[in-house]
């Protein structure tokens, strides 16, 4: 491509963190972006891809300084003042955040935000225009019914919905380039796919140019013409999306595609001996609502059972009910009616002495490890807490225990670091850590490497399982990420609208499904390679327009 027609032109881009002794992350890059060209950039955590965009969009933080060149159709951007940065950002280039409803104000209706997008950048607009140009917008992007969307608030969306509301406010200005920074990362197969193809067309039918940061290799497959992979601040290797994926030359690149998890490579697995039922859940059903506005069953009638060193998988869409079970359990959802035993220990009628011992002997992963640790407890302090405060641990006991389970998730030379020094694989392994240190009976864990790069995502699954092995407790896992359930899990349940649509053994209900919702699902799951996920693409909008 002739860098002169680029909507987007890097050249030599450094960026450094400090005063006093900067250390670079970035060191010399060079990009461009086209119209109507989406250019990946993907590399492990720590890589530099994120902070190559903030540094195009001029938001550094505090303390970082970028040299070289960041040009917008000829315009240099940096050395811009803030005034200036202010004046770009939005107008010519917009973000797509990773987070779709933590973008979203919870306070103001859909309408509301959209509007105020499109009038930040046209005063001069009325509102009856502006919200006229607002639905426009929505439909777009695909949302249904977008007149009734607009009196609504974020919390009565789906995740896929609130990040098509975001993508909208994005393109309130009509800006020559977007930068998607994991766009699809806390979506299910299905919606993910449904976003992919609103940002497709944005791209190619529209002429915008996409600059896309992502870890997941089946996003940059389907969407990608070009790809940038980045390892510690520097490119290894750039090509068409077709070679880097299918004919990579820089062994890094092999690297991150080895660590991709692919559905029905991991063979049968060994079969489970009889073993006591750890969890037992019967006709489990949780309401939400009330007789004046008509009650919701998020879960419907679900009976579950895992036993001693087993992992159920639960996958579904968003709102299947799958994260309401693993909060149900834990004791943070309503049961409305049904049983849930834990080591025979009925939840519902036991005395509160006995929930409270029985729930000791639960852990919890959750999906985003920097939100479930303390920002003010090093990786040693976070796994001594329940220790401390539950087993009454002190002294040489105490550091004992916690050095092996800090050596058990390969954390020991990381012990006296706070979250925010820790990548995100890292901090996860110290929630892994903390949850396991009660030696509990049951691990409920709530999308625990959605968040994760493809490379640190095998390291803690290769974390995980070790220690499911040696401890042997059961385990709940949750995940839209099928062959990540297909990699790690024993047993997999199939959730739909609150009800088990399918169960059985992993390989029964993976490679043999039954029911038409598995097999859409299954036909849904992204996996590194062109060819296959633009069929699937084309077959999806065929499908559409034959509707």
């Amino acid at each position: 491509m002739d860098s002169t027609e680029a909507v987007l032109r890097v050249r030599d881009l450094r960026v450094s963190f400090g005063t006093r002794a900067p250390i670079e992350v970035v060191h010399g890059l060079d990009l461009d972006v086209a119209p109507g060209e989406v250019v990946a950039v993907v590399g492990e955590s720590g890589s530099g891809k994120s902070v190559t965009a903030l540094s195009v969009i001029g938001l550094l933080p505090d303390g970082a300084r970028a040299t070289g060149s960041v040009k917008l159709h000829g315009r240099e951007l940096l050395g811009l003042s803030p005034r200036e940065l202010r004046q770009v950002r939005g107008a010519e280039i917009a973000l797509i955040s990773q987070d779709p409803v933590a973008s979203l104000n919870p306070v103001f209706t859909i309408g509301f935000q959209v509007v105020e997008a499109v009038r930040s950048h046209d005063r001069s607009l009325s509102t009856r225009a502006a919200r006229r140009r607002a639905i426009e917008l929505l439909e777009l992007v695909d949302i249904p019914d977008p007149a009734r969307r607009m009196k609504q608030y974020p919390h009565e969306l789906s995740g896929g919905q609130c990040q098509r509301v975001g993508i909208a406010m994005a393109l309130a200005s009509d800006p020559q380039l977007l930068i998607a920074d994991e766009p699809t990362t806390a979506l299910d197969v299905t919606v993910q796919a449904e976003v992919l193809d609103v940002l497709a067309r944005l791209g190619r039918r529209e002429g915008r140019a996409i600059l896309l940061i992502t870890h997941d290799m089946g996003v940059v497959a389907e969407l990608a013409d070009r790809v940038v992979v980045m390892r510690h601040g520097e490119r290894v290797e750039e090509g068409t999306a077709r070679s880097v994926l299918l004919t990579p030359s820089a062994g890094y690149t092999r690297e991150l595609l080895d660590a991709v998890p692919r559905i029905g490579t991991r063979g049968a697995g060994a079969s489970l001996d009889a073993a006591p039922a750890v969890l037992e859940i019967d006709d489990l059903v949780v309401s939400y609502g009330n007789r004046l506005r008509g009650a919701f069953r998020a879960v419907d009638g679900v009976s579950v059972r895992v036993q001693k060193g087993e992992i159920l998988g639960l996958v579904g869409e968003s709102g299947s009910g799958k994260s309401t079970i693993g909060r149900a359990v834990i004791g943070a959802a309503p049961v409305t009616e049904g049983t849930i035993r834990i080591e025979g220990v009925d939840m519902r009628t036991a005395s509160r002495a006995d929930r409270r011992r029985t729930r000791r002997r639960v852990g919890v992963v959750f999906q985003n490890p920097a939100l479930s640790l303390n920002p003010r407890y090093t990786a040693r302090q976070s796994v001594e807490e329940p220790l401390q405060s539950i087993r009454g641990l002190r002294g040489r006991a105490l550091s004992e225990r916690v050095e092996e389970l800090l050596d058990a998730v390969g954390l020991s030379d990381r012990a006296d670091r706070y979250p925010h020094e820790l990548s995100g694989g890292q901090r996860q392994r110290v929630a892994i850590a903390r949850a396991v240190s009660l030696d509990p009976a049951l691990l409920i864990a709530d999308e625990p490497t959605s968040a994760l790069d493809v490379s640190v995502q095998a390291q803690v699954l290769e974390v995980f399982r070790e220690l499911q092995a040696r401890l042997e407790f059961a385990c709940v896992f949750i995940s839209h990420d099928l062959a990540v359930i297909d990699e790690l899990c024993d047993s997999v349940m199939v959730l739909n609208t609150g009800r088990v649509v399918e169960a059985g053994s992993r390989t029964r209900v993976l490679e043999h499904p039954e029911d038409p919702y598995t097999r859409r699902l299954l036909a849904a799951a992204p996996v590194p390679d062109p060819d296959v996920q633009q069929a699937r693409r084309a077959a999806r909008l065929a499908a559409i327009a034959g509707a």
